[in-house]
């Protein structure tokens, strides 16, 4: 954030922090290891995408206790795959055809705000489109979702049921299909919980759901 002093804008006092925590975890990598940041440079072979929520309580290698290098992340509003996102479309293809990762992770949590928006009958101006998609997940689930009484029961549902739609997503995409023919990936439907700190497996049977469907989605 830029702050005004006279005529010079200037960092404000949070911005310099982070430089300065920037400089103390160098100095932190390579007490431990002198060729750390060598040895991070020469190479970027992860074995999971992780797709995840933009909420800034959701760090994902802090959350899976990974270091940089060992996962390829991309995050969004609500851990959204639509099909039209040239975003999130160019980086499975980049994870899945050229890297080459094993495993990939679409990762909501409870308590999300995209999640939560799109359950309000409002409008959101540039954000409709986008949280439509999280709808849509409503739309296809509401005798589910209308059978639950309690609201906050219901909107950690909707969370669930937007990531398990999200991996379903991700499956007919042909870098993910041809994977899948080619090699060994796994794809994977978590929920991280906020309040106790814990992932989640959701344990998605994707061979049962994927029967009804990949008449029509199969491509590969």
């Amino acid at each position: 954030m830029l702050q005004s002093n006279g005529n010079k804008p200037k960092f404000s006092m949070e911005i310099k922090y982070i430089f300065q925590n920037n400089q103390k975890w160098i100095v932190q990598k390579l007490k431990t290891d002198k060729d750390y940041f060598k040895k991070l440079s020469a190479t970027h072979s992860p074995e999971i995408l992780y797709i995840g929520c933009s909420d800034s309580r959701v760090s994902a290698e802090e959350l899976m206790g990974v270091q940089p290098g060992e996962v390829f992340v991309h995050r969004n509003i609500a851990n959204m795959i639509p099909n039209t996102d040239l975003s999130a479309m160019s980086v499975i293809n980049y994870a899945v055809s050229h890297i080459k990762v094993k495993h990939i992770v679409v990762c909501g949590h409870y308590y999300c705000n995209g999640v939560k928006a799109a359950m309000q009958s409002a409008d959101l101006g540039i954000l409709n489109p986008w949280l439509r998609n999280i709808r849509d997940v409503y739309r296809l689930h509401k005798t589910e979702l209308n059978a639950i009484e309690d609201e906050e029961l219901k909107y950690k549902r909707l969370v669930e049921l937007n990531v398990q739609e999200q991996c379903i997503n991700l499956i007919k995409t042909p870098d993910v299909q041809k994977a899948y023919k080619d090699r060994s990936i796994t794809v994977h439907g978590w929920v991280f919980d906020i309040h106790s700190g814990k992932l989640i497996d959701l344990k998605i049977d994707f061979d049962h759901i994927l029967e009804s469907i990949m008449e029509i989605y199969k491509i590969i």
